[in-house]
């Protein structure tokens, strides 16, 4: 049975439990059931998720970052696409927010009974907080997990590897093979997912009821819509413009690649399909979608990028947090610099949502509401995921063809 079926059966399961327990138990035996079983087993998962934070964080971005060596190379079309993957995200983010606030899928309050003590912490100035994505002691920062920093210096490390080349590169295969056992402890965490799930769910659900399955249905539609409207109108429209491609032809040649991506979950075992979609079906060179799909496996998540920034709107509305001009703010820089790194294999998003909330000031405990839908939504974002690198590669393609088509003219 696939970790997907598992997971489901598991939701489900967690479901009619939790339900159970909220209708027809009292209150002190809940109490103790959660107590001793259900809150351990998923507190187990959590911690599991928070452990691989800051190591998958570092290697991811690093390993991003020293592929600016193929921008080197390629020089125009590296950076275009570059560009155009920095654009996306930001926007994606802003849709997210945009959605998140217009849903209102939190219950105001819904999770105050789990916040005994507990005061958000108050978010830096920008000005602050940009001055402080610049380490003072990289070390520090990285046992202290400031996510910020961490990126920044990342950033810096795959730069160098990158522009020193052949010096650096027993380095890069260290890294490499560290990412790779970062991914394998991503996958094996992710074997845990039916029983942190089914704890998580069971315990939120016995105590919260049917106003914590109320929130995450408009949770879950509030992400597909935004996820609909960055598929449809924003690369839709990008093909559109600059790719001077039917949306519709674009779309119906992509499917099968779509497909793979939303079984899988997984932009990197998606790889192969999308390349050979795009090339035979999209008309992309293979001198183009072989380093702008790649690339973008690794740094383009914009509907890793929603999943962050309405998840993190639904926990600040659950958790009665208010997040003025200064935190959404901080949620988009960081968002976006944490899709940079997220790992392409299921499951990753939830570990680098855990950073945006940490930047915010939410509650990690959150998360349990989250992944209680996150498994089917994972499959969706991975698809948008995807179909952003898609429209990326057959854009730079059109262009490349009009530069071509222009040098045999003046030639």
């Amino acid at each position: 049975m696939s970790l997907t079926k598992k997971i489901i059966i598991a939701l489900i399961a967690g479901l009619i439990v939790g339900l159970s327990l909220n209708a027809f138990l009292p209150t002190e035996t809940f109490n103790q059931i959660d107590y001793y079983l259900l809150s351990p087993v998923g507190d187990i998962f959590l911690r599991a998720i928070s452990m691989l934070v800051v190591p998958l964080v570092f290697f991811s971005l690093v390993l991003g970052a020293a592929s600016m060596s193929d921008v080197k190379r390629l020089g125009r079309i590296g950076g275009f696409t570059m560009g155009f993957y920095l654009l996306t995200t930001p926007i994606a983010l802003t849709i997210g927010i945009a959605v998140a606030y217009l849903l209102q899928p939190g219950t105001e309050g819904l999770m105050n009974q789990d916040m005994d003590g507990y005061e958000p912490n108050e978010a830096p100035p920008i000005m602050e907080t940009l001055v402080n994505i610049i380490p003072n002691n990289p070390v520090e920062s990285l046992a202290t997990g400031e996510m910020l920093q961490i990126i920044v210096f990342a950033l810096l490390i795959g730069f160098g590897i990158a522009m020193l080349g052949e010096k650096t590169k027993g380095l890069l295969s260290l890294v490499e093979q560290a990412n790779e056992v970062m991914i394998w402890l991503v996958k094996l965490v992710m074997k845990l997912a039916p029983f942190g799930a089914f704890a998580l769910i069971a315990s939120a659900i016995g105590e919260l009821g049917w106003g914590a399955l109320q929130s995450m249905f408009m949770y879950m539609l509030a992400i597909i819509l935004a996820l609909g409207i960055q598929m449809m109108l924003v690369y839709g429209g990008l093909v559109s413009v600059w790719g001077r491609m039917n949306p519709i032809a674009f779309f119906k040649g992509f499917v099968p690649a779509m497909a793979v991506a939303f079984s899988t979950s997984s932009s990197s075992a998606t790889l192969p399909v999308t390349m050979r979609s795009v090339e035979e079906n999209l008309g992309v060179p293979k001198s183009i979608s072989s380093f702008t799909l790649p690339l973008g496996a690794t740094i383009n998540m914009d509907g890793t990028a929603i999943m962050q920034a309405v998840a993190t709107i639904f926990l600040a509305q659950v958790y009665a947090v208010d997040l003025g001009v200064t935190e959404l703010l901080t949620i988009i820089l960081t968002a976006t610099l944490a899709s940079l790194g997220t790992a392409s294999v299921p499951g990753a998003g939830i570990i680098m949502l855990a950073m945006v909330l940490q930047s915010v000031g939410i509650p990690l405990d959150g998360i349990a509401l989250i992944l209680a839908v996150d498994r089917i939504l994972d499959m969706s974002r991975t698809a948008v995921n995807i179909t952003g690198d898609a429209a990326a590669s057959v854009i730079v393609a059109r262009m490349e063809k009009k530069r071509d088509y222009k040098n045999a003219e003046e030639l």
